[in-house]
């Protein structure tokens, strides 16, 4: 006797699975911040960084890694004493950098909205 299949829980289908772990990554704010240091060409790891801000070397190592991994991003060792690495961007990962620019564009844009928004909803929970 065959038992019944179980219901899915939401998101876990194979369609959603790949789905989920990219925006997981792409949604990171590190990953997002590192492509877009990265669009301006390539740049070595204490340069990415200074420029970054805030990232432990802990955390751009593995944001780093990942977006290699993936594809997104490409590291280059050159034979000096000591080796000098240098990450850029693929085009896979410039094929990423776009949408995640559109969208930085839509966060500047409305920002102030968006934090008059959420004064309000403050204002309102106070009352």
């Amino acid at each position: 006797m065959d038992l019944p299949t179980p219901p899915q829980q939401p998101g876990t289908s194979a369609d959603c699975r790949p789905i989920s772990q990219m925006l997981g990554r792409i949604g990171d704010k590190w990953t997002i911040m590192t492509i877009t240091m990265l669009l301006n060409g390539p740049k070595r790891f204490n340069e990415l960084r200074r420029l970054i801000g805030g990232i432990s070397q802990q955390m751009l190592t593995r944001t780093l890694r990942a977006l290699e991994n993936d594809g997104l991003v490409s590291r280059k060792v050159y034979p000096t004493i000591p080796p000098q690495v240098e990450y850029s961007l693929t085009t896979l990962g410039k094929s990423l950098a776009e949408p995640l620019t559109e969208l930085t564009r839509w966060v500047l844009t409305n920002i102030a909205e968006v934090e008059r928004n959420r004064s309000q909803a403050t204002n309102r929970s106070m009352d």
